[in-house]
């Protein structure tokens, strides 16, 4: 425990209080769970379509693909139905180059945070996301143009000018941590936690929210509509724990994190795995990541069946 008055910890505290640092992250779980091989089937997000696609796991649809230079001429045609789209990078990574378009009429592109781009001014942003700008490594990549998820009623009052998503840590095909992030003005309508959007933890065996952090403040109201972030029941969430574990074990990946959104109609839809989850999930459950894994690793290997899973989720969900 640290010293009261004192705003920080010894690394020996956080170790004590089970908080993973990025390089055991890498070193004791990343590296032994995940094939190098096997990286490109989270890396490429339309690899990772076609892994849900295939074993029917909800993903958003996909309207068009810009491959080359010449192909972004086609772009308006692609659009001309279709009010509402996301561009986003095949290979791009923490949410960069994404880009929401809420409303168009072919000229005037309107994003869900309330900016106005001209044709000109979104083709070029095509042209960069080719170029590799968002790309892991700076590679050539591909656009993405899809469909925009609208987002549950549940969260119509904690969210401002986007989408939340929510965030399954898996390991060993076992969610072991989760939390759901929540748009604000300040991350101009993404949830990306380091533009500012508030994170709060969500209970694996409830689906329940508690807690909350924005800008690495605890926090228990959305800062832009004060309504308490704690106690929402999220929707479908067995559902969604589901077809978390599914898409883990498809990607033969020990050592993930899925996130997903929650559509309307449709309920749970996968954005994306990563082979590298961030460790802000800790701070958002304040709670840390290492005692479970280490809980999991010491488990013989049945208690691992898809039918008893549940048992490590729910001796899990009381862990701190």
């Amino acid at each position: 425990m640290t010293t009261p008055g004192r705003l920080w910890a010894w690394p020996g505290e956080l170790r004590a209080r089970g908080i993973l640092g990025i390089n055991r992250r890498n070193a004791d779980f990343v590296l032994p769970s995940n094939p190098r091989s096997h990286y490109p089937r989270v890396d490429d997000k339309l690899l990772s379509k076609r892994f849900c696609e295939e074993r029917g796991i909800p993903v958003p649809e996909t309207y068009a693909i810009i491959e080359q230079e010449g192909d972004i001429r086609g772009f308006p045609g692609c659009v001309r139905d279709r009010p509402q789209f996301v561009i986003k990078p095949a290979s791009g990574s923490g949410g960069r180059g994404i880009l929401v378009v809420a409303e168009h009429d072919g000229v005037k592109f309107r994003t869900a945070g309330g900016a106005e781009l001209e044709l000109a001014e979104v083709r070029y942003h095509l042209s960069t996301i080719i170029s590799g700008l968002y790309s892991l490594g700076g590679q050539q990549d591909r656009a993405i143009i899809e469909q925009r998820i609208i987002r549950h009623a549940a969260f119509e009052r904690i969210a401002v000018g986007g989408t939340p998503d929510i965030r399954v840590v898996l390991y060993r095909s076992v969610p072991v941590m989760a939390m759901v992030r929540l748009p604000t003005r300040a991350s101009r309508g993404r949830a990306n936690l380091h533009q500012g959007a508030v994170a709060a933890a969500v209970n694996l065996l409830t689906g329940e929210t508690f807690g909350g952090v924005c800008k690495n403040h605890v926090i228990s109201r959305h800062p832009d509509t004060g309504e308490t972030i704690e106690g929402l029941r999220i929707p479908f969430w067995d559902k969604l724990l589901d077809a978390a574990q599914k898409l883990a074990e498809a990607l033969e990946m020990g050592y993930i994190g899925v996130d997903f959104v929650l559509d309307a109609t449709i309920g749970p839809v996968v954005l994306e795995a990563n082979a590298r989850p961030g460790l802000a999930i800790q701070v958002a459950n304040r709670c840390g990541l290492a005692h479970r894994l280490e809980y999991l690793d010491a488990q013989p290997p049945e208690a691992f069946a898809p039918a008893r899973r549940a048992e490590l989720v729910a001796a899990l969900s009381g862990m701190k």
